[in-house]
């Protein structure tokens, strides 16, 4: 079997741990101590189905016991993993908790994804479980779980929230369960997916809780703030920049938005105070237009982060004036490493840069673009751009039973090829450029071209499929998808959409404009490589 995890050098972890970065503390044993320094203080508060919930620490801690009792009842053991595709209700956190409680490794997909996505997590990560929510956004989320646990031969559970079996599950009498060792693996994110599906990423219970509680430092969270989870929670951002758990980790209060449109987020700014949260670009344009016009008192938010994609300059210096709030810059990978602008900084590294890595064991490489496969020596000059390299106390060294895609992943001595072009300043705050992977970044969900194409090729009407980013002002990027139809087909553009939609993928990746040609474009030295095709294609776009 393929390593799961792949450990930190020892003389590496050592360093780590003498430098206090990594504690020995377990994300369950974290809830603990909150709840016994915070334990009439609200800490969720979240709506389902029309009916709001408010839960203390204590009341959240107790939750997840019960939920961490259930599972192990219904046989579910440490270790095992269980795809978690809940979106933003109240018991989203007391789930997490209850999975890590027992240590099992929730394996984190979102609500957007389907049938083809969730098969994958599954698969890939050998789940015996999925937990999932009944609908959302009129979509039949237990259906879907059912049709892959049929799928799939490891998963023996389905667990509903919102069902009376999840009820039932719910208050079991809590146990004392053994801790996991906080050096192991916590749970599986997902990365942007450069090549087809994601891949698994293992995050620990140390590297990661030093991650949040920097997080929750640089952005001077406190007691008194109240953090809005306006994305999907199951993302690494607004899981942990600074996120639900940053917010948690000080004691303050998290509220959860059902949906992040300008309405719903305002209606719970107002009434609850909320004093910071994160959006991505195309978000956070369409709140400084609502803004101007909104009834709800945004008085209370202080600090509004951006990240996921990169923030323009010309939008950077919008959201300040609409909002009232300070912009922070957040940059960063669920395979770990993450820069924030500082809320101190000059105005001009704010607004034209995407910040500085958060520890000062974050090893930065700037170099040779033009080699994929360059090392942590091949170094561009200071201030020119070149290709991210990094490797630090919260970032992976290796995907989860991904041997050959490690290999390509991360150099010999243990630095992660990112895939992002930057530029670094004599601060060390990075500008991020574009991108070095043949991947789409669309309003911050990534999309991985050849998955796209792939799906477009299994019509029997396409002879090949190229897809493209096209710039698109709300989105940052649209997807463009170039189809050469067989001899005598002539597939229409709706009609290949619905086809890629109905193979059950994720709705931000069925293409968004589609383009039927006779041939692809000859590249200038000939070949036709899948990256030279892309190239070739993204240059006539362009110059459309």
């Amino acid at each position: 079997m393929a390593l799961e995890h792949t450990p930190w050098p020892r003389d590496v972890a050592a360093r780590y741990r003498a430098a206090g970065h990594w504690r020995g503390q377990s994300l369950g044993a974290l809830l603990t101590a909150l709840a016994e320094a915070h334990a009439t203080r609200t800490a969720v508060v979240g709506e389902r189905d029309g009916v709001t919930s408010r839960w203390d620490y204590a009341e959240l801690d107790q939750r997840a016991h019960r939920i961490a009792a259930g599972l192990a009842e219904s046989g579910i053991r440490a270790g095992e993993r269980v795809v978690v595709q809940v979106p933003n209700v109240p018991e989203f956190v007391p789930v997490l908790f209850g999975l890590w409680r027992l240590g099992a490794w929730p394996v984190f997909a979102l609500p957007a994804h389907r049938r083809t996505e969730l098969r994958h997590f599954a698969e890939q990560s050998g789940a015996t479980a999925i937990l999932t929510v009944d609908t959302h956004e009129r979509h039949d989320h237990a259906a879907l779980a059912r049709a892959v646990a049929a799928d799939v031969p490891s998963v023996r559970q389905v667990h509903v929230v919102g069902s009376s079996e999840f009820d039932e599950l719910s208050a079991t009498a809590p146990r004392e369960l053994p801790d996991p060792d906080p050096s192991g693996v916590a749970f599986l994110q997902l990365s942007g997916g450069s090549t087809g599906l994601p891949k698994l990423i293992p995050r620990t219970h140390d590297d990661y809780l030093y991650s949040v509680r920097e997080s929750a430092r640089i952005c001077a969270l406190r007691p008194d703030s109240v953090y809005l989870a306006a994305l999907p929670a199951a993302h690494n951002y607004p899981l942990s920049s600074p996120g639900v758990l940053g917010a948690l980790h000080v004691g303050a209060k998290v509220v959860l938005c059902p949906r992040p449109d300008a309405d719903t987020a305002f209606r719970l700014i107002d009434r609850e105070g909320v004093t910071i949260t994160g959006v991505v670009p195309p978000l956070a344009a369409s709140w400084v237009q609502a803004a101007a016009r909104t009834e709800h008192d945004l008085s209370t938010l202080e600090v509004l982060l951006v990240g996921g994609a990169k923030c323009g300059r010309e939008l950077a210096e919008r959201i300040g004036p609409a909002l009232g709030v300070r912009l922070q810059q957040v940059f960063g990978m669920a395979e770990g490493l993450v820069c924030y602008t500082r809320l101190d900084d000059l105005d001009d590294l704010v607004l034209g840069t995407q910040g500085r890595p958060i520890s000062p064991d974050d090893e930065v490489r700037v170099v040779d673009p033009e080699n994929p496969l360059a090392g942590s020596d091949d170094l561009v000059p200071p201030g020119e751009t070149g290709a991210l390299l990094t490797r630090g106390p919260y970032t992976i060294r290796g995907y989860h039973r991904a041997p050959e895609h490690n290999a390509l992943a991360f150099t010999p001595d243990g630095f992660y090829r990112t895939g992002d072009l930057v530029r670094r300043g004599p601060t060390g705050h990075l500008e991020v450029v574009g991108r070095a992977k043949e991947q789409i970044n669309r309003g911050g969900e990534k999309v991985a071209a050849e998955e796209v194409e792939d799906h477009l090729m299994a019509h029997p009407d396409v002879l090949d499929a190229a897809v493209v980013a096209v710039p698109d002002e709300y989105l940052g990027e649209r997807t463009c998808a170039y189809v050469v139809p067989v001899a005598g087909s002539a597939p229409t553009g709706p009609a290949l959409r619905r086809f890629v939609r109905e193979r059950g993928v994720a709705a931000f990746k069925v293409p968004d404009l589609v383009q039927v040609v006779a041939e692809f474009p000859v590249t200038g030295v000939g070949k036709t490589s899948k990256r030279e095709l892309r190239a070739a294609l993204a240059a006539l776009v362009r110059k459309a």
